[in-house]
């Protein structure tokens, strides 16, 4: 078996190519993301492996369905960039849904700590040999309200870390988790009350702009925004706007809007063209990290030794554990009714 793996960077490498040894795959790695331009590079491949800036819409799928690409393999468990209807009886296209939920949900309580404690500040200070205290001012963790927005594993993980400074959880999803002690409201009421809120959910067309300018209103002043999910979750311009009006207390970001033309790259010698980015990470009170929520040697591993075992299912059985369908509307659940989806 051949697969295309666009997108890559040094880390992915080691454990990709010790686990798809084993299972008789050959990656082909590229630098450079699938776009239209770009996915003539898996022609002669079975299949390709990507990441979440890689774009699959219905023009790339089609140009790989032509080179006879039968499989998409996601080596993440969000699955937004891809266009699931138009692969349908095309590509067969799985995902990792959990590859380490605490690495994603640690990461998110590392920023928080770090912007309500002022951390960073704290150490750019130091190495200046600047001990003082002044404008380092937090506040406790213990007592506030935290609302989580999507109870999957990594929310109810995160959930848990909370719970463990003392916090009082406020939780909303579509889709509630059962038996998980957990206090779910509605999104007014998780705005209304919440002082720190935190977003776990998928993005979807319901939840696009979740974080809106209505939404942002509704809030306590002061509120704290943190997203290690998905970028569009949040209108940027709003969060930025309410930032401004001192409506927003502080904003911990891992993802952006648009940040496929710019994380996971280097643009330290270059002006930034993206203006809102610019502003928010010019901004005292925002912290932003580029993607790296998943970056741990556990989840590395995990990652690709799922996605390689995605790949050999598929090749062996024909159909795959993991395997995203639109035949149903039910895209992760469907294969409870089928075992093939096309």
């Amino acid at each position: 078996m051949k697969y295309a793996f666009f997108d890559t960077k040094p880390y992915d490498i080691p454990s990709f190519e010790k686990f798809g040894r084993d299972k008789g795959i050959e990656f082909k790695f590229f630098e450079a993301k699938l776009t239209r331009d770009t996915a003539s590079l898996a022609e002669g491949c079975d299949g390709v492996c990507v990441f979440v800036n890689d774009t699959v819409n219905a023009e790339v799928i089609d140009i790989l369905y032509s080179f006879g690409v039968k499989a998409v393999a996601l080596r993440c468990a969000g699955y937004n960039n891809v266009d699931i209807r138009h692969c349908f009886g095309k590509l067969h296209v799985f995902h990792v849904p959990a590859y380490s939920p605490y690495a994603v949900a640690e990461h998110a309580m590392a920023l928080l700590l770090t912007s309500i404690r002022r951390i960073h500040k704290a150490f750019i200070r130091t190495r200046d040999y600047n001990f003082s205290l002044s404008g380092l001012t937090g506040f406790d963790l213990h007592g506030k309200t935290v609302g989580v927005i999507g109870t999957g594993r990594i929310g109810r993980v995160f959930i848990d870390i909370c719970r463990g400074f003392g916090m009082k959880i406020l939780a909303y999803d579509k889709f509630p988790a059962e038996n998980g002690n957990i206090e779910y409201v509605t999104l007014e009421r998780l705005f209304a009350e919440s002082d720190i809120i935190s977003l776990h959910c998928p993005l979807t067309e319901e939840t696009h702009h979740l974080i809106d300018e209505g939404a942002i209103k509704k809030m306590k002043k002061g509120v704290v925004i943190i997203n290690t999910s998905r970028g569009a979750l949040i209108d940027a311009e709003a969060l930025l706007a309410g930032i401004k009006s001192r409506h927003i207390g502080a904003a911990c970001l891992d993802v952006y809007e648009e940040e496929a033309d710019v994380f996971f790259e280097d643009f330290s010698g270059h002006i930034m063209d993206d203006d809102t980015l610019a502003r928010l990470i010019s901004m005292p009170n925002v912290i932003v990290t580029s993607h790296q929520a998943f970056l741990t040697e556990e989840a590395l591993r995990n990652i690709a030794e799922t996605t390689v075992e995605n790949i050999n299912e598929f090749s062996e059985k024909g159909y795959c554990e993991n395997e995203l369908c639109y035949r149903c509307g039910k895209t992760e659940s469907c294969r409870s009714k089928r075992k093939k989806c096309f």
